[in-house]
């Protein structure tokens, strides 16, 4: 069970890695008005959705200690971050503020996971 944890916690990083990277290769489009949602950013979202289900659902079944609070905030910040990105992932172009808000609700999200013990 602990290498399939482990298999799902590289992916969950994996996914992380293509949402933030999406954002932080775009940050001086995003100055200039022009920055846009890539694939990438949304595949990584949707990584992050399935892989996080999956690592609770292994950790339950493991009989390991759940935080539910903690899941439930990390969910529903990156609910909004994938309800932006698919919404706008087809625009040429993406307002600052919200584009900038969907890094931002990217490293809160890495935040709350590192940081709330």
């Amino acid at each position: 069970m602990d290498v399939l944890t482990h298999l799902f916690v590289g992916l969950h990083i994996i996914g992380i890695a293509s949402l933030l990277g999406g954002f932080l290769t775009q940050m001086k489009q995003m100055g200039q008005g022009t920055a846009r949602f890539n694939p990438a950013m949304l595949h990584g979202a949707l990584t992050m959705l399935v892989t996080g289900v999956i690592l609770v659902g292994l950790n339950q079944a493991d009989d390991n200690p759940v935080n539910n609070l903690k899941i439930g905030i990390k969910m529903a910040v990156l609910i909004v971050i994938l309800a932006l990105v698919y919404v706008k992932r087809d625009e040429e172009k993406v307002d600052k503020g919200m584009f900038g808000a969907v890094g931002l609700l990217t490293v809160v999200n890495i935040f709350i996971a590192v940081l709330w013990t």
